[in-house]
Protein backbone atom coordinates (compact mmCIF):
# COMPACT_ATOMS: atom_id res chain seq x y z
CA UNK A 1 0.00 0.00 0.00
CA UNK A 2 1.49 3.32 -1.09
CA UNK A 3 0.19 5.44 1.76
CA UNK A 4 -2.66 5.18 4.20
CA UNK A 5 -3.07 8.93 4.32
CA UNK A 6 -3.48 9.05 0.56
CA UNK A 7 -6.12 6.31 0.70
CA UNK A 8 -8.19 8.07 3.34
CA UNK A 9 -7.71 11.41 1.62
CA UNK A 10 -9.11 9.99 -1.61
CA UNK A 11 -12.04 8.41 0.22
CA UNK A 12 -12.71 11.73 1.93
CA UNK A 13 -12.70 13.45 -1.47
CA UNK A 14 -15.13 10.81 -2.76
CA UNK A 15 -17.44 11.47 0.19
CA UNK A 16 -17.39 15.20 -0.59
CA UNK A 17 -18.16 14.46 -4.24
CA UNK A 18 -21.16 12.36 -3.19
CA UNK A 19 -22.46 15.20 -1.04
CA UNK A 20 -22.09 17.60 -3.98
CA UNK A 21 -23.96 15.15 -6.22
CA UNK A 22 -26.81 14.95 -3.73
CA UNK A 23 -26.97 18.74 -3.40
CA UNK A 24 -27.03 19.43 -7.13
CA UNK A 25 -29.62 16.71 -7.70
CA UNK A 26 -31.88 18.25 -5.07
CA UNK A 27 -31.40 21.75 -6.41
CA UNK A 28 -31.33 21.18 -10.17
CA UNK A 29 -32.31 17.51 -10.60
CA UNK A 30 -28.96 17.06 -12.28
CA UNK A 31 -25.60 15.48 -11.49
CA UNK A 32 -22.89 17.30 -13.43
CA UNK A 33 -20.73 15.41 -15.90
CA UNK A 34 -17.55 16.99 -14.55
CA UNK A 35 -18.29 15.55 -11.13
CA UNK A 36 -18.87 12.03 -12.46
CA UNK A 37 -15.72 12.32 -14.56
CA UNK A 38 -13.70 13.42 -11.53
CA UNK A 39 -14.93 10.43 -9.52
CA UNK A 40 -14.08 8.05 -12.38
CA UNK A 41 -10.61 9.57 -12.90
CA UNK A 42 -9.89 9.30 -9.19
CA UNK A 43 -10.37 5.53 -9.23
CA UNK A 44 -6.98 4.64 -10.82
CA UNK A 45 -5.23 6.80 -8.22
CA UNK A 46 -7.11 4.90 -5.54
CA UNK A 47 -6.08 1.58 -7.10
CA UNK A 48 -2.45 2.67 -7.01
CA UNK A 49 -2.65 3.87 -3.41
CA UNK A 50 -4.16 0.56 -2.24
CA UNK A 51 -1.69 -1.53 -4.21
CA UNK A 52 -4.29 -3.06 -6.52
CA UNK A 53 -2.72 -5.09 -9.31
CA UNK A 54 -3.54 -4.33 -12.92
CA UNK A 55 -4.40 -7.97 -13.50
CA UNK A 56 -6.75 -9.25 -12.35
CA UNK A 57 -7.55 -6.50 -9.81
CA UNK A 58 -8.04 -3.41 -11.97
CA UNK A 59 -9.45 -5.55 -14.77
CA UNK A 60 -12.20 -6.78 -12.44
CA UNK A 61 -13.06 -3.22 -11.50
CA UNK A 62 -13.30 -2.19 -15.15
CA UNK A 63 -15.47 -5.21 -15.88
CA UNK A 64 -17.76 -4.36 -12.97
CA UNK A 65 -18.09 -0.77 -14.18
CA UNK A 66 -18.82 -1.91 -17.74
CA UNK A 67 -21.50 -4.35 -16.57
CA UNK A 68 -23.01 -1.62 -14.39
CA UNK A 69 -23.16 0.79 -17.30
CA UNK A 70 -24.76 -1.74 -19.66
CA UNK A 71 -27.50 -2.70 -17.18
CA UNK A 72 -28.24 0.86 -16.08
CA UNK A 73 -28.16 2.17 -19.64
CA UNK A 74 -31.06 -0.18 -20.30
CA UNK A 75 -32.94 1.40 -17.41
CA UNK A 76 -32.12 4.83 -18.79
CA UNK A 77 -33.49 3.78 -22.18
CA UNK A 78 -36.89 3.03 -20.64
CA UNK A 79 -36.68 6.21 -18.56
CA UNK A 80 -36.45 4.34 -15.29
CA UNK A 81 -33.22 6.12 -14.30
CA UNK A 82 -31.58 9.42 -15.10
CA UNK A 83 -28.41 9.72 -17.12
CA UNK A 84 -26.50 11.37 -14.29
CA UNK A 85 -27.45 8.52 -11.96
CA UNK A 86 -26.15 5.97 -14.48
CA UNK A 87 -22.83 7.79 -14.79
CA UNK A 88 -22.45 8.21 -11.02
CA UNK A 89 -23.05 4.53 -10.29
CA UNK A 90 -20.70 3.50 -13.08
CA UNK A 91 -17.99 5.73 -11.62
CA UNK A 92 -18.56 4.28 -8.15
CA UNK A 93 -18.24 0.76 -9.56
CA UNK A 94 -14.63 1.62 -10.42
CA UNK A 95 -13.90 2.21 -6.74
CA UNK A 96 -15.73 -0.53 -4.89
CA UNK A 97 -15.17 -4.29 -4.88
CA UNK A 98 -18.15 -6.30 -6.09
CA UNK A 99 -19.44 -7.20 -2.63
CA UNK A 100 -19.36 -3.61 -1.39
CA UNK A 101 -20.94 -2.40 -4.62
CA UNK A 102 -23.79 -4.89 -4.21
CA UNK A 103 -24.31 -3.58 -0.69
CA UNK A 104 -24.41 -0.05 -2.07
CA UNK A 105 -27.09 -1.03 -4.58
CA UNK A 106 -29.16 -2.68 -1.85
CA UNK A 107 -28.99 0.33 0.45
CA UNK A 108 -29.65 2.61 -2.53
CA UNK A 109 -32.80 0.69 -3.40
CA UNK A 110 -34.10 0.97 0.16
CA UNK A 111 -33.23 4.66 0.44
CA UNK A 112 -34.69 5.34 -2.99
CA UNK A 113 -37.94 3.61 -2.06
CA UNK A 114 -38.26 5.65 1.12
CA UNK A 115 -37.43 8.84 -0.77
CA UNK A 116 -40.02 8.07 -3.45
CA UNK A 117 -42.77 7.44 -0.88
CA UNK A 118 -41.98 10.61 1.09
CA UNK A 119 -41.76 12.87 -1.94
CA UNK A 120 -44.82 11.23 -3.48
CA UNK A 121 -46.89 11.97 -0.39
CA UNK A 122 -45.59 15.54 -0.35
CA UNK A 123 -46.39 15.91 -4.08
CA UNK A 124 -49.96 14.70 -3.53
CA UNK A 125 -50.52 16.84 -0.45
CA UNK A 126 -49.35 19.97 -2.30
CA UNK A 127 -51.40 19.00 -5.36
CA UNK A 128 -48.48 19.76 -7.60
CA UNK A 129 -49.16 19.40 -11.33
CA UNK A 130 -46.95 17.34 -13.60
CA UNK A 131 -44.81 14.29 -13.03
CA UNK A 132 -42.82 14.00 -9.83
CA UNK A 133 -39.05 13.95 -10.41
CA UNK A 134 -37.19 11.97 -7.76
CA UNK A 135 -33.66 13.21 -6.97
CA UNK A 136 -32.27 9.68 -6.97
CA UNK A 137 -28.79 11.05 -6.59
CA UNK A 138 -29.66 11.58 -2.93
CA UNK A 139 -30.29 7.84 -2.50
CA UNK A 140 -27.05 7.01 -4.35
CA UNK A 141 -25.07 9.47 -2.23
CA UNK A 142 -26.59 8.17 1.02
CA UNK A 143 -25.82 4.57 0.06
CA UNK A 144 -22.33 5.54 -1.01
CA UNK A 145 -21.57 7.34 2.24
CA UNK A 146 -22.90 4.41 4.23
CA UNK A 147 -20.70 2.04 2.23
CA UNK A 148 -17.62 4.21 2.74
CA UNK A 149 -18.23 4.20 6.49
CA UNK A 150 -19.00 0.47 6.74
CA UNK A 151 -15.59 -0.91 5.72
CA UNK A 152 -11.96 0.12 6.06
CA UNK A 153 -11.00 1.60 2.71
CA UNK A 154 -7.36 0.73 3.27
CA UNK A 155 -8.24 -2.97 2.87
CA UNK A 156 -10.70 -2.84 -0.03
CA UNK A 157 -7.96 -3.81 -2.45
CA UNK A 158 -5.15 -5.60 -0.67
CA UNK A 159 -2.33 -6.82 -2.85
CA UNK A 160 -2.85 -10.42 -1.69
CA UNK A 161 -6.64 -10.27 -1.51
CA UNK A 162 -7.17 -11.53 -5.05
CA UNK A 163 -5.27 -14.74 -4.43
CA UNK A 164 -6.01 -15.13 -0.72
CA UNK A 165 -9.04 -16.63 1.01
CA UNK A 166 -10.99 -13.34 0.80
CA UNK A 167 -10.80 -13.10 -3.00
CA UNK A 168 -10.73 -9.34 -3.11
CA UNK A 169 -13.30 -8.72 -0.42
CA UNK A 170 -12.73 -6.44 2.57
CA UNK A 171 -10.72 -8.03 5.32
CA UNK A 172 -12.90 -8.22 8.41
CA UNK A 173 -11.46 -10.14 11.32
CA UNK A 174 -13.50 -11.21 14.28
CA UNK A 175 -11.79 -12.24 17.50
CA UNK A 176 -13.53 -14.69 19.75
CA UNK A 177 -12.41 -15.57 23.24
CA UNK A 178 -14.73 -18.01 24.89
CA UNK A 179 -12.49 -18.53 27.90
CA UNK A 180 -12.75 -15.89 30.64
CA UNK A 181 -9.53 -14.43 32.06
CA UNK A 182 -7.83 -16.35 34.80
CA UNK A 183 -8.60 -13.69 37.38
CA UNK A 184 -12.20 -13.32 36.27
CA UNK A 185 -14.92 -14.22 38.78
CA UNK A 186 -16.40 -16.42 36.06
CA UNK A 187 -13.33 -18.63 36.01
CA UNK A 188 -13.43 -21.70 38.23
CA UNK A 189 -10.38 -23.27 39.83
CA UNK A 190 -9.39 -26.72 38.79
CA UNK A 191 -11.10 -29.31 40.95
CA UNK A 192 -8.81 -32.02 42.11
CA UNK A 193 -10.10 -35.42 43.09
CA UNK A 194 -9.50 -36.37 46.74
CA UNK A 195 -6.69 -38.81 47.33
CA UNK A 196 -7.68 -42.44 47.19
CA UNK A 197 -8.21 -43.93 50.62
CA UNK A 198 -7.57 -47.54 51.42
CA UNK A 199 -10.46 -49.49 53.00
CA UNK A 200 -10.41 -49.38 56.77
CA UNK A 201 -8.68 -46.03 57.01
Amino acid sequence: MQGTYIVYGLVGALAIALLIAAFTDIRRRQIDNWLNAAIALGAPVFWWSTGLSLWPGAAWQLALALATFVVLAGLFAIRAMGGGDVKLLTALALWLPAVLFMRLLLVMAIAGGVLTVVLGMWHISRRQPGRLKIPYGVAIAAAGLWTLASADAAHWHDGTAWTGPNHGQPHITYHYNDSPPQNSPLSTPDLQAPPHQQPGH
